[in-house]
């Protein structure tokens, strides 16, 4: 009798120490699942939107560009290829200077989606290099060539130790679009935690100062993407 009840005890405790260790798995899944997520935005409540350019060409326009996020006190993250940065460094310590928020963009703007995990990486490193070589930075955000997000991207970015950012708004300027029809994108898509995608083209200049305004006018401050996702991430950890 007394063998009986340890055995069952014992099968007891097995079923226990099962069940608390599926339990924790599906929560540790769940976790790493929420962490390599991209960032398509922040959240809502604090009343920010982020600028962000993708540049990996432009150059021409970042001078003036800078000149009218500085006049209008907005920050902005600038995601740099590191071919780019390599080729114009001082157009991209013009950027670090203007205390903007500096991006790995990869490295010479190839497709992300054609890549292995270890082509991945390679990439993020070699623009890492650059980057902050060249600026003195090191990066933690990361924004795929052509928002191309798939399990080798999110894995790759993840272990290098970087934030995948994508996008909620997207501008389209790239296709270079009148300055009317880019400010009317943000104007119609722009909301509470919104980030919105840019490039630095002519047209993005000359709407810049009036896609400014339309936040103004919805009482959206002009922020980087760190500070957008950090609100959205405390707000989580609130919520946990």
């Amino acid at each position: 009798m007394i063998i009986h009840k340890k055995i069952r005890l014992f099968f007891l405790v097995c079923v226990l120490v099962f069940l608390t260790v599926i339990v924790f798995s599906v929560l540790l899944r769940g976790n790493e699942a929420r962490a390599s997520s991209p960032y398509y935005n922040g959240i809502s409540g604090y009343h920010r939107a982020a600028l962000c350019f993708n540049v990996d060409w432009g150059e021409n326009y970042i001078p003036d560009i800078l000149s009218v996020l500085e006049k209008n006190e907005a920050k902005a993250t600038f995601f740099l290829t590191g071919r780019w940065t390599e080729k114009y460094p001082e157009i991209a310590l013009m950027i670090r200077h203007a205390d903007m928020e500096i991006g790995n963009h990869g490295l010479k703007h190839l497709h992300p989606g054609n890549m292995n995990y270890e082509e991945n990486c390679a990439d993020i490193d070699a623009a890492e290099k650059i980057i902050e070589e060249t600026l003195h930075v090191r990066t933690d955000l990361f924004a795929p060539a052509a928002g191309e997000i798939d399990d080798n991207i999110i894995h790759a970015a993840e272990d290098k130790g970087y934030n995948l950012i994508l996008w909620s708004v997207d501008t389209i300027d790239w296709q270079k679009p009148s300055p009317e029809i880019i400010v009317d994108r943000v104007a119609k898509k722009t909301e509470d935690g919104s980030i919105i995608l840019m490039h630095p083209t002519e047209n993005t200049l000359a709407a810049l100062p009036e896609i400014l305004a339309v936040l103004k006018d919805k009482n959206l401050s002009p922020v980087t993407v760190s500070e957008i996702i950090r609100d959205k991430a405390e707000k989580i950890k609130k919520n946990d």
